[in-house]
């Protein structure tokens, strides 16, 4: 299979592939679906593409005007097939590569925000669900209106209890489904302060 940024400053350039079979790229039907719900809020924003592989969701992001993505992947394969794309899309500087374990990245302290968190891991391990939970743990890599979009098997759905993000939308595309999580706005604080008139 070959793949491609769909559009923006970058469209049409062939992306190249993972050697071996240890990651899944998105297809550009799921990749172009994806954007055209996100829209115009792509622009000026931040993301974490935090299985990187191919580095695809990132760079379309950054092709459609994000102002900034990080990368990260555990693998030197994808990590250089990673720095490969970026270099001849035009986007290394506007990008990070993180050589790394995501769980523990996310178990960090946050050193930046993000208005998206992609998290895309191998399937069938239920590492989307550890990933996602970390996140909503540590909830300020995301900004107070920030986004978590998962991409998994439909199979391997589940229902997940969380503190500081709630699921608003999903959409599946044959085999692929795509979860939207967003932070979740501290509602309670603004009625104290409507309350509060004297």
């Amino acid at each position: 299979m070959s793949l491609r940024v769909i559009a923006g400053s970058a469209r049409g350039r062939k992306l190249n592939l993972v050697p071996g079979d240890t990651t899944r790229p998105v297809m550009d039907r799921v990749k172009e679906a994806l954007f055209n719900i996100l829209a115009g809020d792509v622009v000026d924003s931040n993301w974490w593409d935090l299985f990187g592989g191919t580095g695809a969701i990132g760079i379309e992001a950054l092709s459609r005007g994000a102002a900034f993505v990080r990368f990260s992947d555990l693998n030197h394969a994808p990590i250089n097939t990673m720095k490969e794309n970026l270099a001849y899309c035009g986007f290394a500087k506007q990008s990070e590569i993180r050589k790394g374990d995501a769980f523990g990245m996310l178990s960090a302290e946050p050193d930046r925000q993000f208005e998206f968190i992609y998290i895309a891991p191998p399937q069938y391990q239920e590492m989307w669900v550890k990933a996602l939970k970390l996140t909503d743990a540590h909830i300020n890599w995301l900004t107070g209106t920030g986004t978590v979009i998962v991409q998994i098997d439909p199979t391997e759905y589940q229902e997940i209890e969380l503190k500081n993000l709630e699921e608003t939308e999903q959409r599946k595309y044959g085999s692929t489904l795509i979860i939207f999580y967003d932070r979740i706005s501290h509602k309670s604080e603004a009625v104290n302060k409507s309350t509060d008139t004297p």
